[in-house]
């Protein structure tokens, strides 16, 4: 036996049973249970008052997602289960929709059909002591299925029965006739059945929604119905003048209530109160968490959320179960550190709907501490605060590089063009990782503190900054096949340094920047890259009067005789090596 892993299954399934009792050939209306909180065969437990649904919900068969046959139209959490009403769709258009939908409803009807399975998301669940079995206590409800074979035995849908025109309604299915109730106009002020308990009802905003949606579908007919009446020339009959005149009173009533609910919403808002969903007052009546809480966590620092990864890891000593668990005992509200401690990351496959979805949380947590650590280093600074950007090419492409530049001529009416004369060479960046090991203390790996983090995520960076801005500019280092590039002047011959006053610095300056303009190559994008150290000695030269003799730079950075600076305390500083930073 080996452990489940819930991220590599995606999408949870639980089963049932249910048994026909009545039979309405127009309606197709089934009741039963779709989920009860008894273990099923697999050990797994799925707690009914955890569900999180908006209805109507799918009802598929078999599973398949792209077969849909109805819908389920109401459902009940009780402490026993969820009581549902499922209404298989029927249509007369021949076709494979139409045998499809026949051929669910007579596999239920005749009893070949007895099992229901809801699909769902797991969103909080702990592993049941001593076993590979899971507790769902949150879970969010996709889809309920029709199915063949159950693992729950204990649920049964238990009548089959007439709809009645307000769930028709709910689904979307309208009479095609204009209908008028008590003498006054359809819509927002037209009297309703009230509900019987334990009907959910919408929150504000669901209902504002709705009102919208209809106000819009109203106008959109009323459109459609002059439109038509322009086309043809003639005047709307008795029949269509009195829809839309319906139409525009139905318009100007759901106006009306629409402002109603705004008012009544901001009245809520103003007094903190949260968007609940209203439910009956029935026990076990629908509760749907939908719009009630919104949990938020913490925004962290960036890096932080790596870091916290890696001393759960390093406190469980590689364990990532026991990882998990030093987390949720740690940070009990960060659910994307639980959720990649659980498992390894599942192939995305082209049947989920959420093909690599598991992967967004680890995407998140090494983007976070990437975005931390690329500002520091000397790469990273390009692009940035005025600095040029480096030209960005793909991996493992050879890409031609020009040496040299080329000349123009005046060229008479008529006469040959000279050709211009380029150098080039060819460069190829290949894949490289880098990496490094931080020793840490047991104490700031177990001590859960925010500063203790922030030591953490320093210490995995420090190494990587210093190794990545001391490759990049010394000209020492030179690549290795399969795995490192050589360095940006790996290979170039320096200028030697004059001295060490203002003058002689203005010298060495001139003479590295004629050979660009030897080469004829220009300085536009130029940027210098020098130590920290450097860039302090420069910043403090003064002249005879006390002026700076460089006054646009400073130890972070700045300009330097008209081009910006990059400042790294990780530059070689060396005598051979500082001739070359430039």
């Amino acid at each position: 036996m080996h452990q489940r892993d819930l991220k590599k299954e995606g999408t949870q399934r639980a089963y049932s049973m249910f048994t026909v009792k009545a039979l309405q050939e127009d309606q197709r209306v089934i009741t039963g249970i779709a989920t009860t909180p008894e273990p099923d065969r697999y050990g797994d437990v799925v707690e009914p008052k955890g569900a999180q649904f908006k209805l109507p919900i799918p009802l598929l068969w078999q599973h398949k997602r792209d077969q849909p046959i109805g819908h389920v139209i109401d459902a009940k959490v009780t402490d026993k289960g969820i009581e549902v009403t499922c209404q298989i769709a029927k249509i007369d258009e021949p076709g494979n929709l139409k045998d499809r939908l026949d051929e669910a409803w007579q596999s239920i009807k005749h009893g070949l059909v007895r099992a229901f399975s809801i699909g769902f998301d797991p969103i909080e669940y702990a592993q049941i002591k001593d076993s590979w079995s899971y507790h769902f206590l949150e879970w969010d409800w996709l889809e309920l299925s029709a199915v063949t074979l159950p693992a729950n035995a204990d649920c049964d849908i238990q009548t089959v029965k007439s709809i009645d025109t307000k769930t028709r309604a709910a689904l979307g299915q309208s009479r095609p006739a204009v209908a008028r109730l008590d003498s006054t106009p359809a819509g927002a002020t037209a009297k309703t059945t009230p509900q019987s308990k334990g009907t959910t009802m919408k929150t504000l905003r669901e209902q504002i929604e709705a009102f919208v949606a209809k106000q819009t579908a109203a106008k959109a007919r009323m459109e459609e119905l002059m439109t038509k009446a322009a086309e043809e020339g003639v005047t709307l009959d008795s029949e269509k003048a009195d829809e839309y005149d319906t139409l525009e009173a139905e318009v100007k009533e759901i106006d009306k209530h629409i402002s109603r609910l705004k008012s009544l919403e901001a009245i809520q808002v103003a007094k903190g109160a949260p968007a609940t969903v209203q439910t009956g007052t029935e026990p076990g009546a629908v509760q749907i968490r939908a719009g009630a809480v919104v949990k938020v966590e913490d925004t962290l620092e960036k890096g932080v959320a790596f870091a916290r990864f890696a001393k759960c890891l390093a406190a469980a000593k590689g364990s990532r179960s026991e990882a998990l668990e030093i987390a949720k005992a740690k940070y009990p509200d960060m659910t994307k550190l639980h959720t990649i401690l659980k498992a390894a990351v599942a192939a995305g496959t082209t049947t989920d709907a959420n093909w690599a979805g598991n992967l967004v949380e680890y995407n998140l947590f090494a983007g976070d501490f990437i975005d931390y650590l690329r500002p520091q280093t000397i790469i990273g600074k390009f692009g940035q605060n005025g600095i040029p950007g480096l030209f960005q090419v793909p991996f493992n492409i050879e890409i031609p590089r020009q040496t040299s530049g080329g000349s123009a001529y005046w060229v008479g009416q008529g006469k040959a063009k000279p050709l211009t004369k380029f150098a080039f060479d060819r460069v190829q960046l290949g894949w490289a990782k880098l990496a490094n090991i931080a020793v840490l203390t047991d104490e700031i790996v177990r001590f859960s503190n925010p500063a203790a983090d922030i030591l953490v995520r320093n210490a995995l960076a420090a190494a990587i900054i210093e190794k990545a801005d001391n490759d990049f500019v010394n000209p020492s280092v030179a690549s290795v096949a399969n795995v490192s590039p050589a360095s940006l002047t790996f290979g170039l011959s320096p200028v030697q340094a004059s001295g060490v006053d203002a003058d002689a610095v203005r010298a060495d300056v001139g003479a590295l920047m004629k050979k660009f303009i030897d080469a004829n190559l220009a300085l536009t994008s130029g940027v210098w890259i020098m130590p920290a150290v450097t860039a302090m000695r420069l910043s403090l030269m003064r002249n005879a009067l006390g002026q700076k003799e460089f006054p646009d730079i400073n130890l972070t950075g700045g300009r330097f005789e008209g081009l910006p600076v990059i400042v790294s305390q990780y530059v070689p500083n060396s005598v051979s090596a500082a001739r070359s930073w430039c």
